[in-house]
C-alpha cells in the first residue's frame, strides 16, 4: 500500500473512530467540530453537484441535443431562483412562495403518476393470473383509493376514510416501512463498519 493510501486510511479510521466513541465518551467539543466539518464538505459537495448539473444542461442547450428546451427550462428557473434567493433572501415570503409553488405541484403530479402505476400494474398483475397476491394487491389498491379520494356526487365514503384506510396506511403500510428501514439501517452500519476498519475505501475508488 503507497503512503498516500496509508494516511487516507488512516484518516478515515481515527475520524470514525473519534465520531463513535462521541456517543460512548464526553467528546462533545470534538465531535461537534467534525461533525460541522462534514457538514461544510457535504454543503460544498451539493454546490459542486450544481454546477455540474448546470454545465451538463448548458451544454445540452449549445450542442441542440434531443429535448434541449427542457434544459433551458430547468436553467432559467435556477437562475431565476437563485437571483430571487440574492436579493431578497432566502426566508421571504416570495421566495417561500417561489418554491411552495414549483415543489407542490410537482409533488402532487408525481403522486398522482405513482397512483396511476399502482393501478396499473395491479390490474396488469390480476390478469397474468388471479393469485392471492394479485387479488389482495388490487383489492387493497382499490381501498385505500376509494378512501382517499371522493367519489363524484357521493363524497368521501365514511367507514373506508375513518376507519380501513388509516388501518392500512398506518398499520400495515407502516410495518412494511420499518422493516425497510431496518434493512436499510443494517445495511448502512455494515457499511460504515467496513469503511472504519479499512475493510472498503472508497475514498480510494476501492
Amino acid at each position: 500500500m503507497k503512503l498516500r493510501g496509508v494516511l487516507s486510511t488512516a484518516l478515515a479510521m481515527s475520524f470514525g473512530l473519534i465520531i463513535l466513541l462521541g456517543y460512548f465518551v464526553n467528546l462533545g467539543a470534538v465531535r461537534q467540530a467534525l461533525l460541522a466539518w462534514a457538514v461544510t464538505l457535504a454543503g460544498v459537495a451539493v454546490f459542486f453537484g450544481i454546477i455540474n448539473l448546470f454545465t451538463v444542461h448548458a451544454d445540452k442547450v449549445r450542442k441542440r441535443e434531443k429535448n434541449w428546451p427542457y434544459s433551458l427550462l430547468l436553467i432559467g428557473a435556477m437562475l431565476m431562483t437563485l437571483l430571487v434567493s440574492l436579493v431578497l433572501g432566502p426566508q421571504h415570503p416570495v421566495v417561500l412562495s417561489l418554491f411552495q409553488a414549483i415543489l407542490q405541484p410537482v409533488e402532487a403530479s408525481l403522486l398522482a403518476i405513482l397512483t396511476v402505476t399502482f393501478v396499473y400494474a395491479s390490474i396488469r398483475l390480476f390478469r397474468r393470473g388471479a393469485t392471492w397476491f394479485s387479488v389482495i394487491f388490487l383489492a387493497t389498491t382499490i381501498l385505500v383509493l376509494l378512501g382517499t379520494a371522493a367519489l363524484p356526487g357521493v363524497g368521501y365514503i365514511p367507514y373506508l376514510g375513518e376507519y380501513l384506510r388509516p388501518l392500512i396506511a398506518q398499520v400495515l403500510a407502516a410495518g412494511g416501512a420499518r422493516g425497510l428501514l431496518i434493512g436499510v439501517a443494517l445495511g448502512a452500519l455494515t457499511t460504515g463498519l467496513r469503511v472504519l476498519f479499512g475493510v472498503d475505501r472508497p475514498y480510494e475508488g476501492k
